[in-house]
């Protein structure tokens, strides 16, 4: 039950997260918050080491730095696949690829679920597909789901699910400390993909507040999952935090007034049906 708790609070945290770099994102550039807010992340995280205990192996460090690649690289190919293709149907992709690497990989590790628990990991990654789909029409007026972007938004969600799986791997010794390699890598490959890419970081001041709570959230989202791997199964924590999508349009319906489309609200419903029989 704990691991299925903090798998949830990082899914809280993340869309949080997610739900702040996208309204910092409509007056600052993309790649501003997004490295502007990984180091307040990363602040955050010397804050906390400061007062736990860890210690740090080689192999630690190692599995972090690879997180941190995968981290950076996967968000940036995310981005990308958003300038150039749909939310509704990029976003759904990237989520449930990058909850299913971890999960494929603990099974064919030797993880051992109860059929309820497999039927609940089933449901709830159908309805992260539910809860991010977002369909367009077209200038005549239909429905139409277009396949820009879907090349690169499988990248991603595979990379993104290689940060996952590799930060599940550290030890327990390490304690937090492992997200401090992870954080400080991702910084720099974003970093190069923004030089290379000529991203603009400059962003006016009123939004660096915002900026900065994102990365608190995500820093905090990450700590969470960290915990839920080390409590339970991975593949139950990585599914459960991939439900992220479902807090962030939960927030842009309280806060911004976004109507929720009748297949979010019934994806919501089935990721609680799904986390219900994961916690069974």
């Amino acid at each position: 039950m704990t691991a299925v708790l903090l798998g949830l609070l990082a899914a809280a945290f993340y869309g949080a997260a997610d739900f702040c770099g996208g309204v910092a994102a409509r007056r600052s550039p993309v790649f501003a918050v997004t490295i502007l807010s990984q180091l307040a992340g990363l602040l955050v995280l010397f804050v906390i080491l400061g007062v736990t205990h860890w210690h740090l192996t080689v192999h630690d460090l190692v599995l972090g730095a690879l997180s941190g690649i995968c981290a950076g690289s996967g968000l940036a190919l995310f981005y990308h696949a958003l300038a150039i293709g749909r939310m509704g149907v990029i976003s759904p992709i990237t989520a449930v690829l990058a909850a299913a690497v971890p999960v494929a990989a603990s099974l064919i590790r030797g993880e051992h679920l109860h059929a309820t628990q497999g039927a609940g990991i089933v449901i709830a990654l159908a309805a992260v597909v539910m809860i991010s789909a977002s369909f367009e029409e077209s200038s005549a007026g239909t429905r139409e789901i277009a396949t820009e972007g879907v090349r690169e938004a499988l990248i991603a969600g595979i990379v993104i699910g290689g940060f996952i799986l590799f930060l599940s791997g550290t030890s327990r010794g390490s304690g937090l400390a492992v997200l401090l390699p992870a954080r400080v890598v991702s910084v720099l490959v974003l970093l190069v993909t923004a030089a290379a890419m000529r991203g603009r970081l400059k962003t006016p001041a009123p939004a660096l507040p915002l900026i900065a709570l994102c990365g608190v959230l995500d820093m905090s989202a990450n700590a969470f999952f960290v915990l839920s791997a080390r409590a339970g199964y991975v593949s139950i924590a990585a599914v459960l935090t991939g439900l992220y999508p479902a807090s962030t349009v939960i927030l842009a319906w309280l806060l911004l007034r976004e109507r929720l489309q009748r297949v979010q609200r019934w994806g919501v419903a089935l990721a609680l049906a799904g986390v219900a029989l994961i916690a069974s």
